[in-house]
């Protein structure tokens, strides 16, 4: 992506900007989130502060759904003849990078967007996301921005009771984003405010209520799960715990956490008891069975698309010339049916004694293994952690005094900060803050003698 030097549209001082013409899914997956996240073509002055879009032509393309769009700002007032010299190499890129069966007739008839916004509404219109949609979800965000700026809670009560109607699953989702937000930043003012505005909202309105008694009812199985676990989990009490959730997000949590314990002779058991039950246990509990036959079902085929397109994913990968550039470059789209895809086509490679497939397989897992490991600052924190003796810990930290540093302080700050707002262990922050004092020492006596 190019990095240019323009002038700032506010105070005219000169500032750097990334710079992008051609956001095409064929070459680039994560070209969609690009544009929609506006991490390009947005210039930031760090002299006045102004933030705002780049005037600069666009051509965004998604083979998948045949959508070809361009945009050209007409502030540049360019004429037609002009524009089209400047849009029509981008068009040619597009076309280039698809093999010649995949070059369909959408790609001759590109749509001109004449706003940005209009660009950005075709794109979430063609990902079945309406213009009524963003505006809701914009009046969602601005009452989370209503709630955040008030100070006291009864005028918050006040401003909830009001906007009530609002209040949906999407609203709590949203709000969850921005807490999980606030948390990874270590915003721990923000962030206890946002829990704040968080409890009133589950306790002040219907939806909030409902969602409040959703999760004391999967907080009561999951906690009769793990005591069954502990003498060992048998199908008939699998049943008992799932027989005694009412709410739909409920039982669709449980069934995702034991899935492999829905067997056939888990089915079995519930069949017998289907049998014997009397006229007024019987309905409900055939309808429990057909509930469980389909969220099982819906696991097994996500699960196996998953791993679908995680095996197609390796293949494409172990072809390449250059395996390390391809891992690193899908590195985003890596998880754990990756790895799930990984292990299977390993077993596969070995059974069929594809000693070829097998080496590339294992260079795929040896580059994951390295790209995967912890920086240097967080598997020292890890060791010193093992480590309970306070002279050992010292005399530790002493031996890799090179890696403590300001990064490793900071790694620790971040560290502590998150552990405290999400509520762990006394005695690991108690811990980390012994180990933050000791790293503090050795970096200001090392800054000293420096």
């Amino acid at each position: 992506m190019p990095r240019i030097q323009t002038a700032c549209p506010r105070c005219r001082q000169p500032i750097l900007a990334d710079v992008q013409q051609l956001f095409d899914l064929t070459t680039d997956p994560t070209a969609k989130q690009k544009i929609l996240s506006h991490t390009t073509n947005t210039a930031r002055c760090q002299a006045c502060g102004y933030e705002g879009l780049m005037t600069t032509p666009v051509v965004y393309h998604d083979p998948e759904k045949e959508l070809l769009l361009t945009y050209f700002p007409p502030e540049l007032g360019l004429p037609v003849n002009a524009q089209e010299k400047q849009i029509g190499p981008l068009i040619n890129q597009v076309v280039n990078a698809l093999p010649a069966e995949k070059r369909k007739g959408y790609l001759f008839s590109p749509q001109t967007m004449f706003t940005y916004q209009t660009l950005i509404d075709k794109i979430l219109e063609a990902d079945g996301i309406t213009k009524e949609m963003i505006e809701a979800q914009q009046k969602r965000v601005g009452l989370i921005q209503r709630l955040l700026t008030t100070g006291k809670s009864e005028d918050r009560l006040a401003i909830i009771h009001q906007e009530t109607d609002l209040v949906d699953g999407e609203f709590f989702a949203i709000l969850g984003t921005i807490l999980e937000s606030a948390v990874a930043q270590g915003d721990q003012k923000a962030s206890q405010l946002l829990k704040e505005i968080q409890m009133e909202l589950l306790k002040e309105t219907k939806v909030g209520q409902d969602l409040l008694a959703q999760s004391e009812e999967t907080q009561t199985a999951l906690k009769a799960l793990q005591e069954a676990s502990k003498s060992g989990l048998s199908r008939e009490k699998l049943l008992e715990i799932l027989l005694g959730l009412k709410s739909e997000n409920s039982l669709t949590t449980i069934v995702s956490l034991t899935r492999s314990g829905l067997d056939y002779q888990f089915f079995q058991i519930l069949s017998e008891k289907i049998e014997t039950a009397d006229a007024v246990t019987k309905p409900s509990l055939i309808n429990l069975r057909d509930k469980l036959l389909t969220l099982t079902a819906q696991i097994d085929n996500e699960l196996k698309k998953r791993v679908d397109e995680s095996t197609k994913l390796l293949n494409s990968i172990i072809t390449e010339p250059n395996i390390e550039d391809a891992v690193k470059k899908h590195l985003g789209e890596i998880d754990e049916f990756f790895s799930h895809a990984v292990q299977i086509e390993f077993d596969a490679a070995r059974q069929n004694n594809d000693l070829a497939k097998i080496e590339k397989i294992q260079k795929v897992i040896s580059i994951l293994e390295k790209e995967s490991a912890p920086p240097p600052e967080i598997a020292l924190i890890q060791k010193i952690l093992e480590v309970r003796d306070e002279t050992a810990r010292a005399q530790l930290m002493q031996e890799n005094s090179e890696l403590v540093n300001d990064e490793f302080i900071q790694a620790l700050s971040g560290i502590i900060s998150e552990g405290e707002t999400r509520g762990q262990q006394p005695e690991l922050i108690e811990s980390l803050k012994q180990i933050y004092k000791a790293a503090l020492r050795i970096v200001m006596e090392k800054n000293l003698k420096s």
